[in-house]
């Protein structure tokens, strides 16, 4: 062919250029356009249940903690976090996991797309707080793995309970699954250590390092067991003393009598 051939069907072709060609040119035919939107849509509905669903267990959560604050003086939950998996964290986690990206099969399989992380001062209130949350009759637990009676290989301490909740819609209920993960200040203060130092070392910390965050977490528990005792004499002490709170025999007779008109 000759330069001029080439000049030629040049010309004969039509010019391409941004304000000539179609949106449909550019991502494909309008029926994969509307999946496209269609699942955009379903997957955001999906994930505002999880939202809820946590939503629905912090205030149960924070129920609680005012109650306890209340009746005993006293809270055994020191701080509250939660989260949702993030869509890239989903897709990388069904990747590995070989599960399959289907409402259904995300649902079943994948149980800490939502996650609840509660800490405690000390071990007897990780387990006094979860029996007093997952006893609401409203909430099933559908899993219990406990860390803190039989830790992992690397040290890691913590309670995790898998349990599904109602989220009451203006259509319907949903029943949601939900990681809670309830562990002391001392196991939280490991746990996230470790995860800064795997994260560093993209998941292969060196050997040398996985000694010490083993002895570590030995350490933490060690901590935890003294003032776990420590905990213990407190509260004898307090029993005896008669408890804390206010003194109502100090109080005027006439806020009885208006409580009770009221």
């Amino acid at each position: 062919m000759t330069e001029q051939d080439r000049a030629d069907g040049a010309q004969d072709a039509p010019a391409q250029s941004w304000g000539e060609t179609t949106l449909d040119e550019l991502v494909g035919d309008q029926d994969t356009m509307t999946r496209a939107r269609q699942a955009r849509a379903e997957f955001s509905r999906f994930m505002l249940h999880y939202r809820f669903a946590v939503d629905e267990l912090l205030t149960k959560i924070n129920i609680l903690k005012a109650e306890f604050e209340h009746l005993h003086d006293y809270s055994p939950i020191e701080h509250v976090t939660s989260r949702v998996k993030t869509l890239e964290s989903i897709l990388d986690k069904a990747r590995r996991r070989g599960i399959a990206l289907q409402r259904s099969a995300l649902r079943e399989e994948m149980t800490d797309i939502a996650g609840v992380r509660v800490v405690c001062s000390f071990i007897s209130d990780v387990y006094w707080f979860a029996e007093m949350l997952t006893g609401q009759d409203d909430i099933v637990v559908l899993e219990v793995k406990d860390y803190i009676a039989e830790p992992k290989d690397n040290g890691y301490r913590s309670l995790h309970v898998i349990v599904q909740v109602p989220v009451f819609l203006s259509e319907s209920i949903e029943q949601m699954r939900v990681e809670l993960q309830i562990r002391t200040a001392a196991m939280d203060f490991w746990a996230g250590l470790e995860h800064k130092i795997r994260y560093k070392y993209d998941g292969q910390i060196p050997e040398e390092l996985v000694a010490e965050l083993t002895q570590a977490a030995q350490t933490a528990a060690e901590l935890d067991a003294k003032m776990e005792a420590v905990h213990d004499v407190t509260r004898r002490l307090n029993e005896q003393a008669g408890g804390r709170g206010a003194d109502l025999s100090t109080l005027p007779l006439e806020v009885f009598t208006e409580f009770l008109d009221g």
